[in-house]
């Protein structure tokens, strides 16, 4: 059996996992849980939700997944990359992530497939990557910790969760902080250091390593200087997280609870935070387990909230799938009329 195949097989085998693990919990939550929390209440919400609000959360979602994709072609040096294919890529791979366990890494493997196969370079592509991933991340937790300087003097907050969340907030926002800290004034330092450990690993190439951090650098200090395009970037990524947050304030809203969107914002950042730890695809079970108690404990009722959460993820979560699917046989499409063939690069690099 060849490299590749065997790496086809290992990718199918952890693709079935995964979409085993998510059925099960699909299953948990919208069969099981309703049942035990009470079924007829839970339909007669949803019959008497507020159908102009659903739309509209509906393109919250959609206007939020735009703005991600309008995030990742601001960062990016080649701007020949149109919007709607950007957007298809996204798709794409954001599907990928919501069906494999730990999908940050098969799916960002993928995103870089399928940039490369539309002329942009190696090193743009990676810096594209990383950059709106931790970027985002880091404007989510900078979010959070907004909401919750305000939430907090006029709440009694006990819920551990906060804590957590806080904890796992400040980590992650000390290690982009240290990261863009040593490449923009220690690249020397990170240099050396990665080309030494690079040095013993097999097959790697300590010299294009080195290439790579130095255009990374500089690509970081390009835009901490340029303040046009850094305000731009973050404008976006708030844009990605404050649309999607909209869109669980309006489910909540039209089962007939119109709460703070400051409650909402903390819960939504709460459950997000913690969601990065890569248990589950797309934080499946972890957003709902921390998103339903929290809301409830703001003050919406337990079958609001749990209807709410749910309505809410089948747009963020589940709808993603089939249309990241549609999104992937479209660049299939159009790659092979350039005579290249995605599919293949798409298993071996995932």
């Amino acid at each position: 059996m060849t490299k590749n195949h065997r790496g086809l097989k290992i990718f199918l085998k952890i693709l079935k996992n995964g979409v085993v693990l998510i059925l099960l919990i699909a299953i948990l939550e919208y069969l099981v849980i309703p049942k035990l929390t009470g079924a007829k209440k839970s339909i007669n919400l949803i019959s008497k939700a507020n159908v102009g609000l659903v739309l509209i959360a509906i393109c919250a979602e959609v206007a939020a997944i735009i703005a991600y994709s309008v995030l990742f072609r601001t960062l990016m040096h080649n701007k020949s990359v149109k919007l709607p294919t950007l957007l298809n890529i996204n798709l794409s791979t954001l599907s990928l992530s919501h069906i494999l366990p730990g999908g940050t890494a098969p799916s960002s493997a993928l995103s870089y497939r399928l940039l490369t196969s539309q002329g942009v370079t190696n090193s743009d592509a990676t810096f594209s990557i990383a950059t709106s991933g931790i970027g985002s991340a880091g404007v989510l937790n900078l979010i959070l910790w907004i909401s919750l300087l305000i939430s907090i003097p006029f709440r009694s907050v006990k819920n551990p969760l906060y804590a957590l969340a806080a904890i796992v907030g400040s980590l992650l926002i000390g290690l982009i902080a240290t990261g863009i800290l040593l490449l923009t004034h220690g690249e020397e330092f990170v240099v050396v250091f990665v080309k030494k450990i690079s040095g013993k690993i097999p097959f790697a190439d300590p010299e294009k390593i080195e290439a790579f951090l130095r255009n990374i650098a500089q690509r970081i200090d390009d835009i901490i200087k340029d303040k046009n395009l850094l305000i731009r970037s973050l404008i976006w990524a708030s844009a990605n997280w404050l649309l999607d947050a909209t869109c669980l304030w309006l489910f909540i809203a039209a089962f007939g609870n119109f709460m703070s969107p400051v409650d909402v914002l903390v819960a939504y950042g709460l459950a997000n935070v913690l969601a990065a730890i890569p248990i589950t695809p797309g934080g499946l079970g972890v957003v709902e387990g921390v998103l339903i108690p929290t809301l409830h404990g703001f003050g919406a009722s337990s079958n609001v909230a749990l209807v709410a959460v749910l309505s809410y993820r089948l747009i963020n979560f589940w709808l993603p799938i089939p249309a990241g699917g549609v999104s992937y046989f479209i660049l299939k499409l159009q790659a092979r009329k350039r005579g290249i063939d995605i599919s293949k690069g798409a298993a071996n690099t995932a």
